[in-house]
């Protein structure tokens, strides 16, 4: 028994679970810790956190398909390790420069009229945005391709280490911040900076060795099928066969096909190294809306379109509705639990009904659960007034907007909701709107705001189980040699409605317009459950509603008609 609880330890699926709660833990920590970063350096302004927001939503949007190319284009094992660095590198690099203006901030803005600070401030944002775009990289490889290739031919392994890998994340996005906010309140700021950059640069070491012990035990991921041209297949296949085994052969192949057949490539015009990108962009965004799971993702991510998660903006309407942050921290606690839940549920399930159905059972309970949202606006208590214009003096609140988090999966933001002070988006205060500060408020009825979050947080099992769903469709579903590409497309979806919610707050950004912005949110998720229906339906026609128990380890039913991909 000793044996095989040592054997665990040591093996590769460990090991990777091991190395993503390093990355999680630290990726986590940075992206809350530098948000609250730029909100100290500018005067407590939201602005830099604003633009650095604005600026990595922007990024993953245009670069998405691009950094899932150069996935694909390069071999796993320098793909993972080149990311690590350079995403770790970068947050060193970037608390080095932070600790320097903390310490000497005065001073720098004298120099040149404060024109050296304000360079300082756009490289700690430009080398922020790297270390994202880097992390972007890293989850591609790790979660959508390396996990696959551990798990082999096994999907419910695969749906497993999915579970895990979502568990592990829940956890690390409540406990990291929470450990990096009491290092900077008993502290400084300045040693929040410092112990950042030590605890990356230590868990850059421990990952890079991670990485290589997973890429040993695992000789599979030495073997990568990338697209090339039949001619070069041709030519290399003609010219090695006569003096190497087949099993060197495949490996000869791929270390060619994956280093872009360098001795053969012919003179590349400037030109057409220009367009290259842009042309990359294009085939992706075909590519992905050619995939048969292309419904899936788009359900998916248009449950990114919503307010009704624990982000800064749900947040802030809390506190403008009486709730206190110690209450508010509970409610984080409970969808954490419920997410972990959600995790769980999404293992049962598939082992019952299969993974597509999983997706429709998922989609139908959250949709359930949000349902309390939609009634929670016309119950008492409720702000709701559409005598009020939303657009009411919206030139003046633009540039009060929340900042655009750093985010991996729908609904999961709670970085920012540390930031204390964030509620300025609606009205500015953390009391009840429209009350008088001379005067004591009136207490605000909590039915509406308790059915609000009583929703938010039961539809949270829904939610990720969902999500687990579609992302071991697209790893199922998705040829080897485009998982980089069609995932990285993926990443600027999610993005891109993201970022759609946000601008819809910006438009609405009074207490009283966010009963329409939960009633649009709904209508949001209704929609990315329809198209996942869609492909449901299209996927097992009359088997839809047909709920059997499978063998766990033949589940036939995610892979859409005509799809050859294997796993």
């Amino acid at each position: 028994r000793l044996g095989s609880v040592v054997a665990y330890f040591m093996s590769a699926k460990f090991l990777l679970y091991l190395g993503h709660a390093l990355s999680t833990w630290g990726d986590r920590m940075w992206h809350f810790a530098v948000s609250v970063f730029l909100v100290e350096l500018y005067g407590n302004s939201l602005l830099l956190t604003a633009v650095y927001g604005l600026v990595v939503a922007g990024s993953v949007l245009l670069l998405g398909a691009i950094i899932g190319d150069w996935v694909d284009k390069n071999s796993r094992l320098k793909v993972a390790q080149t990311s690590l660095v350079v995403q770790n590198a970068s947050v060193i690099l970037c608390g080095i420069i932070l600790m320097i203006i903390f310490l000497f901030k005065t001073q720098l803005l004298t120099l040149y009229h404060g024109w050296l600070l304000t360079m300082c401030y756009i490289l700690v944002i430009t080398i922020a945005n790297i270390a994202n775009l880097a992390s972007t990289a890293t989850a591609i490889t790790i979660q959508r391709d390396w996990i696959v290739v551990v798990a082999g031919e096994d999907r419910s392994k695969l749906a497993d280490m999915n579970a895990t890998i979502r568990r592990i994340d829940q956890l690390t996005n409540i406990l990291a911040p929470m450990a990096v906010g009491q290092i900077m309140t008993f502290g400084s700021p300045m040693i929040g900076c410092g112990f950042i950059s030590g605890w990356n640069l230590m868990s850059m070491c421990v990952e890079y060795l991670l990485l290589w012990k997973v890429y040993q035990k695992t000789p599979t991921l030495a073997l990568k099928c990338a697209k090339v041209e039949e001619s070069e297949l041709k030519q290399l296949n003609v010219k090695k066969e006569s003096d190497v085994k087949p099993a060197e052969g495949v490996q000869l192949i791929v270390e060619k096909d994956v280093t872009g057949f360098e001795p053969q490539q012919k003179e590349i015009s400037c030109a057409a190294r220009i367009a290259e990108p842009f042309i990359t962009f294009r085939d992706g965004w075909v590519a992905y809306y050619n995939q048969p799971v292309f419904l899936a993702g788009m359900g998916l991510a248009f449950l990114y379109m919503t307010v009704l998660g624990f982000d800064c903006i749900t947040t802030g309407y809390a506190y403008t509705q009486g709730l206190s942050g110690s209450v508010l921290s509970l409610l984080m606690g409970a969808s954490a639990v419920t997410g972990i839940m959600g995790t769980v549920a999404f293992t049962w399930l598939r082992r019952k009904c299969g993974l597509i159905r999983t997706g429709l059972i998922s989609g139908i309970a959250q949709f359930a659960c949000l349902v309390l949202c939609a009634i929670s606006v016309f119950m008492p208590g409720s702000p709701l007034d559409l005598t009020v214009s939303p657009f009411a003096d919206i030139s003046a609140r633009l540039f009060e907007s929340e900042p655009l988090p750093t985010i991996a999966s729908p609904e999961d933001k709670p970085e920012m909701v540390f930031a204390a002070g964030m509620p300025n988006l609606l009205n500015g205060s953390t009391t009840p709107a429209n009350s008088d500060p001379e005067m004591s408020p009136e207490p605000v009825p909590l039915i509406s705001v308790s059915l609000l979050f009583a929703g938010v947080i039961a539809a949270r099992v829904g939610l990720w189980s969902f999500d687990l769903t579609v992302t071991q469709l697209l790893q199922e579903n998705v040829v080897e040699s485009e998982r980089g590409i069609i995932n990285g497309v993926q990443n600027s979806m999610n993005y891109l409605l993201d970022l759609l919610h946000f601008i819809m707050v910006i438009l609405a950004p009074n207490p009283e317009a966010f009963g329409l912005l939960v009633l649009i949110s709904v209508s949001f998720v209704a929609m990315g459950h329809i198209m996942y229906f869609r492909f449901a339906q299209k996927s097992l026609g009359k088997q839809l509603f047909v709920c059997c128990t499978p063998d766990p380890k033949a589940v036939s039913d995610s892979s859409p008609p005509g799809n050859t991909s294997t796993v």
